[in-house]
């Protein structure tokens, strides 16, 4: 067995327990005072850098200066890996929430907790348009952002799969605006099926919001149209990087259309 497997099992394994449950406990408890979720966001966000700090994962973000501060946004990632999450939340400066499965919200605990600090919970099968309309506004009045992965699974070789419209049909009956971010290289970090974790370099870049109208009706052709659209602005570096393709010349990351500028900003575990 490798030296990165028994570092795995014997110490991120047990550290990362311990922030979890300490900073779980801290969650919970705030979110029966602050109904915004704000300290709870600011949790997930400590959780998420030490995750971070604690495996050596380093990310570069570029294009935060595309995005209005404070605004609702619907971020729109590739799915590689499960550190995905710690990577977006804590590079993504905004109030992130999340869709779960509604099953959760029959959960001691957590279920009341997700529905007080604002993450959207949904039946898939038979959505509540008059909710996610009414989730919709709280988001807006809190300045509150939903991320989603319409990939619905982790890529195993970084080509990217078919992104379902469910989470793109949320934001076509709010009239939300839709940001797509390229998650680059955290497949590395920590490959679909193993539980072996490496320190690596992770690349996100975020491209220009796509603006929606609300649409309490659209139909299956206009979600797919989007749900492309999304996905052909993410893919070119995704699978850039996958493919094995040269960065540019003096930033490490996979190519970009001429347009694509932006800021960067890093941490080092």
């Amino acid at each position: 067995m490798s030296f990165h497997w028994f570092r795995t099992v014997f110490w991120l394994i047990p550290t990362i327990a311990i922030y979890t449950v300490v900073l779980g406990i801290a969650s919970i408890t705030s979110s029966f005072f602050d109904r915004r979720g704000h300290f709870a966001h600011g949790c997930a966000r400590t959780w998420s850098w030490l995750i971070l700090a604690t495996t050596g994962v380093h990310v570069t973000v570029e294009g935060l200066d595309r995005l209005v501060a404070g605004k609702t946004y619907v971020f729109v990632a590739n799915h590689q890996s499960i550190y995905d999450i710690p990577v977006l939340f804590w590079s993504i400066p905004f109030q992130l929430r999340i869709i779960a499965k509604e099953s959760l919200g029959r959960f001691p605990m957590l279920g009341p907790h997700l529905k007080r600090t604002g993450h959207l919970l949904v039946d898939r099968s038979r959505p509540d348009k008059a909710g996610i309309a009414g989730w919709a506004s709280r988001l807006t009045a809190n300045g509150l952002s939903l991320i989603v992965f319409p990939e619905g699974t982790r890529s195993r070789d970084g080509m990217m799969g078919k992104f379902k419209g469910g989470s793109i049909l949320l934001a076509m009956q709010a009239g939300l605006p839709l940001v797509p971010i390229s998650v680059v290289g955290s497949r590395h970090v920590m490959k679909k099926g193993e539980l072996t974790t490496r320190p690596g370099h992770v690349t996100l870049i975020v491209h220009h919001p796509l603006e929606t109208a609300a649409n309490a009706e659209p139909t299956p052709a206009e979600i797919r149209a989007l749900a492309d659209q999304v996905r052909e602005v993410i893919r070119p570096a995704v699978e850039a990087e996958a493919s094995g393709a040269r960065p540019e010349p003096g930033t490490g990351t996979a190519p970009r259309s001429s347009d694509e500028s932006g800021t960067k900003a890093g941490i080092h575990g």
